[in-house]
């Protein structure tokens, strides 16, 4: 259906009889905050002692008839005139939409949607169709993804495509076909079943959690399985069953723009007359909209430790400091498991801890090996540099890497990209480098080393290690 056509059928005289409705706000008694108050008491001992707070989501109270209607008229009024202007949104067919739904959901998954909004139309410029996707290589997939990180994301989508047109090229429309395609989970379901094919099912991100814990004063941690449950439950309740797809956008939106973490703007809220943590803070200066949901702490970062060496093979040594050096520099495909699956990088070796400097040369000069560099015997060490240290930051890893360049002469034969015991490397020539699809990551290494080897003085004298 054309989104125009929503617009009329869905937000003409429905609409405005909802909006005509007088909005009752539901006030909070003086026992329902002295409640309150106790429920947070005792989630709060519950959280600075690192328990589990579920048991508090007991007598959590479903959304009535009444309170599910006045939140959902005042939402999509609300959405209505202030939904953002999203590429996205503007796919007519149902089709085309399910897949820019997929697409633009998967990206926005950790990601700001300023940031996402680039990607998507670069995307869809290449990929304009489910079919399009389905024929693209892993490589060109992550190539696009470049830069947005949490490449398991795009391995998910490729997947799903050649999944989807592999059962006959129709995007699934119910909830249970949808589970079945790679990388669509519960969440993604949802927006796609709800935006893409108008079906009444609800979907709970982040936001959605903030602004329901809110509108019920819901002490429970948000991470527990068993909040989990009674969000998607609470969810569910409020999902309108004419406009299901505009709701649930307009749920999100509500919870990226307006009831925000740290800077909840609830004078401007629409449903502000149905939030029960506002009507509590009114009433105990000691409680804040902020309170809600209850904040987890976060697993500290594992630390880990790289030694990385840029591998760069000249042709002429002679020539390596003229602009019209033709080098080639050595990249590793990572394992097709685990962090950064099947994304190509500088040769690095893990090490433990922060070692010393003679360390991580034996360990790199060892792993160097495995491709046929070997000084003195199959090439020659014309520079040897440490360029610095570079902290990148995973989800969940702290990775502290050791930088240095190691520019080599090949005797006597040329670069050959192999694949050998489970590894595949190549050479790619220094001019397409900055080019590639690169994390961000090694592209941060690489933007270190042209950055040293600008101050390399010209014909400067180069101290040869006695090994590599």
């Amino acid at each position: 259906m054309d989104d125009d056509k929503e617009d009329t059928m869905m937000g003409g005289t429905g609409s405005r009889r909802r909006s005509s409705r007088s909005r009752k706000a539901k006030k909070t008694t003086d026992e329902e905050e002295e409640d309150e108050k106790k429920k947070r008491r005792r989630a709060s001992k519950k959280t600075s002692s690192g328990l589990s707070t579920s048991s508090v989501m007991i007598d959590i109270e479903d959304f009535g008839k009444e309170q599910s209607f006045e939140i959902r008229s005042s939402l999509l009024d609300w959405y209505d005139n202030n939904q953002r202007d999203l590429p996205w949104r503007k796919t007519t067919t149902c089709s085309d939409r399910a897949y820019a739904v997929w697409v633009s959901e998967i990206m926005l998954q950790q990601t700001r949607v300023d940031t996402v909004i680039r990607y998507f139309i670069r995307w869809i410029h290449k990929w304009p169709t489910l079919v399009h996707l389905s024929h693209a290589s892993l490589e060109e997939v992550n190539q696009m993804w470049a830069g947005l990180g949490y490449y398991r994301r795009a391995r998910f989508l490729l997947e799903g495509a050649k999944f989807i047109v592999q059962q006959g090229g129709h995007f699934p429309t119910t909830l249970s076909e949808l589970r079945k395609v790679p990388g669509i989970g519960d969440y993604t379901a949802g927006a796609i079943a709800s935006i893409a094919f108008q079906q009444a099912v609800p979907v709970v991100d982040g936001n959605v959690v903030r602004v329901i814990a809110r509108l019920k004063t819901i002490s429970a941690n948000p991470k527990d399985s068993t909040t989990v449950k009674a969000m998607w439950k609470l969810a569910g309740q409020l999902v309108d069953p004419d406009r299901p797809g505009d709701f649930n956008q307009a749920l999100m939106e509500l919870g990226a723009t307006v009831c925000t973490l740290h800077n909840p703007s609830c004078s401007t809220c629409p449903v502000s007359g149905q939030c029960r943590a506002l009507s509590v803070s009114i009433n105990d200066r000691s409680v804040s909209v902020k309170d809600y949901p209850t904040k987890v702490v976060k697993a500290k970062k594992r630390h880990e430790f790289s030694a990385v060496t840029v591998v760069e093979i000249i042709e002429d040594e002679a020539l390596m400091d003229q602009p019209q050096c033709n080098s080639r520099f050595l990249l590793v495909k990572r394992p097709d498991k685990g962090l950064l699956a099947g994304l190509w990088e500088f040769p690095s070796v893990p090490l433990i801890g922060e070692v010393d400097l003679v360390t991580r040369k034996d360990a790199i000069d060892q792993y160097l090996k495995s491709f046929d560099l070997e000084s003195g015997s199959t090439c020659e060490v014309v520079l040897r540099k440490d360029v610095g240290e570079y902290v990148h930051i995973f989800s969940h890893i702290r990775l502290k890497m050791y930088i240095e360049l190691l520019v080599l002469h090949l005797k006597g034969r040329k670069c050959v990209n192999l694949e050998k015991e489970n590894m595949e490397w190549k050479y790619v020539n220094s001019k397409d480098v900055g080019s590639l699809g690169l994390t961000s990551g090694v592209r941060k290494v690489y933007d270190m080393i042209q950055k040293f080897k600008d101050t390399i003085p010209p014909k400067s004298d180069k101290k040869v290690p006695e090994k590599l």
